[in-house]
């Protein structure tokens, strides 16, 4: 018998059909752990028995030490193992030794051929190294390119007294044959009788025996493998002779030196190759004692941080010990004198507290000795090891300490040497790169020295270039990417020539670090170099493509028989390759489908698990590989055997000594496997004495004595499994009182049941009985009965019943149509056991199903479908194959047909369906046997979507401190409506808050905003809410404050002033979203003040404003302007509004294109809004129907792009009377005057009464002294008459707006009248003052002066 183990330590993974193949051609490769099976820690064994392979999987035993406990591991077998090795150790040569990882190989006898390959292919798949199966029909069928299997090292030193020896190994089909290049160059080996190759191999031997310098040789050497299917390259390999020069001749002075001061013996070893290794040591070859005080530097020098006496008691000198002369070189010693107050050397003083200042030594402040100064800086390549060094004089000597700025040293890699004056961080990574600084103090004080480290990296591989096996037509990829720093280069060559250089291959596709193949062919065959550099050092990596085209073929033998045990897991393997890669089926007993699933799980490598063996799982199983030249097939024998049973175990037992003890261990097993059983004591094997008798079910134990005390195991084993079982003995003196060791030991969880078995089978029922396992001294409290089924949730177990703990027997209710599984847990105080094994699986017969799924919904997943989902029924419930369910649908308002659809999901999708409608669904079970009852209504809804905007958004401003806002709901929620959502923000100007968001429940149609300062306003952004998200958002700001709507007259002694002030529109249909600027010309009294000027900044949809408030001429109209400067996007800005009572002028400018069509649209403060259209050219336009004293807001905006619009503009348009100064009426000047008009008026009367009572009419003023003109329509008669015409307003009173309003009537102006203009408006706007009569215009005697008309000098005439 040959009996073969492989040990698998880690999970398993799977791997594509063909992989073995590929790994087989990939040597050296690392194949991954795919034919281990699930748990850990398993063992593969495979057992040649006459022609009969055997496989078995089992765990690791069970631990020792557990009280008469149970130790049935079925998965086991490694006690079965020790044995039969055991009993072949005597036969079994010697094997492969156990490493860290992978496989375990062990051997007894000698198997056949196919044995070997078998193994190796679970080895490949384990993880171990990859080889091609020895069978010499693959061997010859299968071609490869060249693969470099050995070479020298990049710089190869060698000793030159012996023979220079270059590697260079490799492997191919056909063999592969080798040449050199050196530096560069063709090195022509039969040129040289010195140089010879090895049989079968490209290494080079250099011999010098019979002459010749090992110095001619040194250069870069380099290795081509080569045959018909490509190139590989080795590593340039730099060739050196190892030197060890003798030290040059010189002769030494003493070395003078003051005591404490520090000192430098500096060795200066010649150079060689390898560098030597230094060391100190005395003339007399005694080693220098070296310490803080006084230690060798990395670079051979013997520093002193302070000479003391002692040291001149030796001599010091360097020596260099050469690596491969094995030689040690010494230079001429130093000899020291040391100068010192204090000529004799007391050893009592050298422990001395403070021996420096006993020996007359001054204390000195620390100082660098190595390195020099306060900062240096250090390169080190990624992976080296770094070494900084820090030496330090001074008295007493320093303590150097090591830090890393900015962070700590790592703990890990990092190491303090040389009495902490060294520190050494090993394999260095980029984040090792920093500040580093030492330390060094003593009690005068301290210094430090800053070592920057900059951490380099040579080429290191991201993902090394890998063989590529490939069948015809199919596509592959060569990557080839490496890291390093500098960022290395990557050149790609094929065959050993450059890529650039090589023949056309329509094939083959570069692209950086990677070649692509597409639709390869038998000619696409080579090996592709890939060589990454830069300037710390280089890569170079050979990877072959490969093109085979082989039918499928099967690696192990036909007709393999396999024994499991019951309810294991096993697998089985069908190793195979072929190109292109074979797909693998599974069949058993040659009928059937492909066997995936369920109990059956196929691997991608093609291997079968089956997870849990039962009886039917008894048969033959055969395996099909096919590709398009073929199929191979093989079968094998699968032979289930009945488990190891300890079913009467060996008890603990307290004896007496000197009397007899049995211990039972009685087994149950499968009659076809030969039993063994064995004991132990204490874990170990137990040694059968005289006193002793060994049974088949028993162990007796004669005259028991105290040595006989411990425990006791029975191992009962066959050649596939085993079971334990152990109890402990307690041995008593003669004269010692029995006592209860029970009570003693500590409590735990009880043992698992085992041998679970079905009777009574009914259709509904089945008893389910079981045997305890070990309470281990804490009573069974409860057994939790669970159980699994194969259909719905294979592998899941479910908790079926629970039961008291003094029975081990019950009836189960069971379900129709379910494939039970039971098994059994126990309970006591301490926990729950292991679940025990599973039972035989009992399948009930079905039945229509007696319930529907619950938890119905019906919800829109968008806003035009209806998801109905539903909870789906279990295996215990279905009651028969194929479960269905029936889903109903109509809509509820219209009590429609029912709509109908089987499903065998748990959900399904109604589609083009009105947004959030009712519907009444009905979902009902069915299966094979027929349908459930019928099934309840349940209301869903379809999807929603998104709600409109909230109708009548309302704000208003009680008073300065609140604002209260008002909406009713949307019109069309269009679902559940779940709040709305404000948004709100306060702006002053240009200057704009933080956004505020509320959200609201459904049912809020108000809510009050609490101002923060009575001068901002608010701009509100409302939406509605459903549960797809937020709708349409209706915007509205708040109403300006009553300071910002009319304008504040200015002081009586300010010239007059225009005010600019911010203002908006609120408004339902409001979208103007910018604050705009109205500014007002008020008429004051002079005289004229200095100039003020105010800015005001807003912020407008389009473009930012800015308001400018200037003094100016007195005026009489009101003129509101924003000045802005022109934008370089199309926008409307500097809008004019020139108001009157009841109309005004409007202008703007813009850069539309000609033919823009514009709209002015405004709104009063009863938020009535009207429109104007306007064409471009139609500036300036008059809004006639205003009202006086009314406040406006107005914008323009092109009617084709509404969105681009001008800043809000606010204006008042004028009373008709204006009052805009205080009320004169009241004034006391203003009633004496009044006064004194009436008394003249007065006597004006009786002077006119008396002069007509004197009869005619009474001049005015004499002819002689002013004649009146030709025209003076009173010149006739030479008197003044007085007529309404004084009292009518004055025609042309009233200037232009700007220009484009005619003069009414008359061109004449106040200024023809009087002297002056000089004169003033009455609070009923009439003008009063001195007229003179009207020049005539063609008067011929100019120089003739008039008088006044009036009232006052009609007196003075009369005089």
């Amino acid at each position: 018998m040959v009996k073969i183990c492989l040990e698998c330590q880690s999970e398993p993974e799977e791997r594509g059909p063909g992989s073995a193949l590929r790994e087989l051609l990939t040597d050296g490769e690392t194949a991954s752990t795919d034919t281990c099976s699930g748990a850990r820690l398993t063992d593969f064994c495979a057992v040649w028995d006459a022609g009969v392979f055997l496989v078995s999987a089992a765990g690791k035993g069970a631990p020792s030490g557990v009280k008469k406990r149970r130790l049935n591991e079925a998965e086991t077998l490694n006690s079965v193992r020790e044995a039969q090795f055991q009993r072949l150790e005597a036969a079994r040569p010697r094997g492969l030794g156990r490493g860290a990882r992978g496989p375990v190989l062990r051997m007894a006898g000698q198997p056949p051929p196919w044995a070997y390959t078998a193994v190796l292919l679970c080895a490949l798949s384990l993880g171990g190294a990859i080889e091609i199966p020895m069978d010499p029909s693959i061997q010859n069928e299968l071609s490869q390119p060249p693969t470099i299997t050995k070479q020298s090292v990049k710089d190869h030193i060698v000793d030159p007294r012996d023979n220079i020896l270059i590697e260079c190994e490799a492997k191919g089909n056909p063999a592969p044959s080798f040449h050199w290049t050196r530096n560069s160059k063709f090195f022509n080996i039969a040129k040289d009788p010195r140089v010879s190759m090895r049989r079968r191999s490209g290494t080079l031997v250099i011999d010098f025996r019979s002459g010749g310098r090992p110095e001619e040789y040194e250069g870069e050497y380099q290795c081509f493998a080569r045959n018909k299917f490509g190139t590989a390259l080795s590593n340039r390999i730099r060739l050196q002779v190892s030197k060890s020069p003798l030290w040059p001749k010189e002769n030494l002075d003493p070395v003078v030196v003051q005591e404490g001061a520090p000192l430098t013996l500096q060795c200066n070893p010649p150079p060689g190759l390898p560098s030597p290794v230094i060391f100190w040591m005395s003339s007399s070859m005694e080693p220098i004692t070296q310490d803080k005080r006084v230690s060798q530097g990395h670079n051979g020098d013997l520093y002193f941080s302070n000479v003391m006496l002692q040291d001149m008691q030796t001599d010091y000198s360097c020596n260099a010990r050469f690596h491969f002369t094995h030689t040690i070189q010494q230079k001429n010693p130093f000899t020291l004198k040391v100068l010192t107050n204090h000529p004799y050397n007391d050893s009592s003083l050298r422990n001395h507290p403070d021996m420096y200042s006993a020996r007359g030594v001054a204390e000195r402040t620390p100082s660098f000795m190595y390195p020099q100064g306060t900062a240096s800086s250090q390169m080190v390549l990624r992976g080296m090891d770094l070494l900084l060094e820090c030496i330090a004089s001074g008295v007493p000597t320093p303590d150097i300490a090591w830090y890393k700025k900015g962070g700590d040293l790592p703990s890990d890699k990092a190491k303090f040497e040389n009495f902490n004056k060294a520190l050494r961080i090993t394999n260095v990574s980029e984040e090792d790169s920093g500040e580093y600084f030492c330390l060094a103090s003593n009690k005068m004080g301290s210094i430090r020295h800053t070592i920057s480290v900059r951490v380099k990296a040579a080429p290191y591989w991201l993902d090394e270039p890998k063989n590529l096996i490939l069948a015809p037509g199919e596509d592959g990829r060569l990557v080839c990417r490496a890291n390093g720093n500098p960022k290395p280069t990557v050149q790609w060559m094929v065959n050993g020539e450059p890529l650039q250089s090589a023949p056309p291959n329509p094939n083959r596709e570069v692209a950086g670090d990677t070649i692509i193949f597409r639709d390869t062919q038998i000619s696409s065959r080579a090996v592709y170099q890939c060589n990454t550099s830069n300037e710390h050092g280089y890569l170079l990596a050979n990877a072959f493509v490969s093109v085979l085209d082989v039918p499928p073929r099967m690696l192990s033998p036909r007709n393999q028989l396999i024994r499991v045990i019951l309810y294991n897991r096993t697998r089985l393997d069908c190793p195979f390759f072929g190109s292109p890669i074979p797909t693998l089926r599974w069949f058993k007993n040659g009928q059937g489908s492909n066997l995936d699933g369920g109990n059956y799980h196929v691997y991608e490598n093609g291997s079968l698990e089956i997870k849990m063996i039962r009886k039917e799982d008894q048969g033959i199983y055969t395996c099909v590989a096919t590709n398009i030249l073929g199929k191979a097939e093989n079968q094998v024998r699968l032979e289930v055997k009945d488990p190891t049973r300890i079913y009467r175990m060996p008890e603990d037992q307290v004896a007496k000594r000197g009397t007899t003890v049995q211990l039972e261990c009685r087994v149950k097993h499968d009659p076809s496997l030969k039993l063994a059983v064995s004991w132990l004591k204490d874990d170990e094997p137990l040694y059968i004495s005289n006193r002793m008798k060994k049974e088949e079910d028993s162990l007796t134990i004669f005259g028991v004595a105290e040595r006989d005390q411990g425990s006791y195991t029975c191992v009962a084993s066959t050649e596939l499994d085993q079971d334990l079982a152990k109890a402990y003995l307690t041995v008593l003196a003669d004269q010692a009182t029995p006592t209860n060791r029970l009570a003693a030991l500590p409590k735990g969880r009880p043992d698992r049941p085992r041998d679970l078995e079905l009777t009574d089978l009914a259709e509904r029922s089945v008893r389910l009985t079981w045997i305890p396992g070990d309470d281990n001294n804490s009573p069974i409290t409860d057994y939790v009965v669970q159980f699994e089924e194969d259909q719905f949730q294979p592998g899941v177990w479910h908790d079926h019943s629970k039961f008291p703990g003094s029975v081990n027997s019950a009836v189960l209710r069971l379900s129709p149509y379910v494939n039970y599984q039971f098994r059994v847990i126990a309970i006591n105080e301490v926990g729950s056991s292991h679940p025990s094994l599973p039972s035989e699986r009992y399948r009930t017969s079905g039945a229509p199903p007696e319930s529907n799924p619950s938890d119905v919904k019906g919800e829109g997943t968008r806003k035009n479908n209806m998801e109905i989902t539903w909870t789906p029924m279990n295996a215990t419930s279905a009651f028969g194959p194929n479960l269905r369910y029936i889903v109903k649908w109509r809509r509820r308002e219209t009590r429609e047909t029912w709509n109908n659809v089987t499903v065998w999901g748990s959900r399904y999708v109604v589609g083009q369906t009105p947004v959030y409608v009712p519907y009444e669904i009905r979902v009902q079970a069915e299966n094979d046997f027929g349908k459930g009852p019928e099934p309840d209504t349940v209301i869903g809804y379809s999807g929603e979507d998104l709600p409109s905007a909230p109708r009548r958004f309302r704000v208003r401003q009680p008073n300065l401190e609140t604002i209260n806002l008002e909406w009713d709901h949307p019109e069309h929620p269009n679902g559940i409506l779940i709040g709305y959502t404000l948004k709100y923000v306060a702006f002053n100007g240009t200057k704009v808050g933080k956004q505020i968001v509320e959200n609201f429940s459904p049912n809020q149609t108000k809510f009050t905003v609490q101002r923060a300062d009575p001068v901002s306003r608010y701009r509100f952004s409302l939406s509605a809410r459903t549960q797809v998200g937020s709708g349409e958002a209706v915007t509205e700001e708040s109403p300006a404050p009553p300071n910002e709507a009319t304008p504040t007259a200015a002081p009586p002694t300010s010239p007059p002033t225009t005010v600019g002030v911010p203002g908006t529109v609120s408004s339902t249909d409001a979208t103007a979203t910018a604050a705009a600027t109205e500014a007002t010309t008020v008429p004051t009294v002079p005289p004229v003040a200095p100039t003020t000027t105010a800015t005001t900044e807003a912020t407008a949809t389009t473009a930012s404003t800015a308001t400018t408030t200037t003094t100016e001429s007195p005026a009489t109209t009101s003129r509101t302007e924003i000045q802005e400067s022109a934008p370089d996007e199309q926008s409307i800005w500097n809008v004019t509004v020139l108001p009157n009572s009841k109309w005004a002028n409007i202008s703007w400018k813009h850069n539309f294109g000609p033919g823009t069509d514009f709209v002015v649209e405004y709104t009063d403060s009863n938020h009535t809004k009207k429109t104007v259209p306007v064409k471009a050219q139609a500036q300036p336009v008059q809004l006639t129907d205003l009202y006086p004293g009314m406040t406006y807001t107005l914008r323009v905006y092109s009617r084709d792009h509404e969105g681009i619009s001008s800043a809000v503009i606010t204006f008042m348009t004028s009373a008709a009377y204006t009052n805009n100064q205080a009320d004169i009426a009241t004034q006391g000047w203003f009633i004496g005057l009044m006064c004194a008009i009436a008394l003249l008026v007065l006597i004006l009367l009786i002077v006119c009464f008396i002069k007509r009572s004197r009869g005619g009419k009474y001049p005015v003023r004499e002819k002689k002294d002013v004649p009146l003109g030709p025209e003076d329509p009173k010149e006739e008669d030479g008197s003044f008459d007085y007529s309404d015409e004084d009292n009518k307003p004055l025609q042309g009173s009233q200037t232009s707006l700007d220009g484009t309003i005619k003069q009414q009537e008359s061109d004449d102006s106040l200024v023809d009248y009087g002297e002056g203009g000089e004169g003033q408006f009455n609070e009923d706007g009439s003008f009063i003052g001195q007229y003179t009569v009207k020049k005539d215009k063609e008067e011929t005697e100019g120089n003739e002066s008039s008088e006044a008309t009036s009232p006052v000098n009609a007196i003075y005439s009369l005089a």
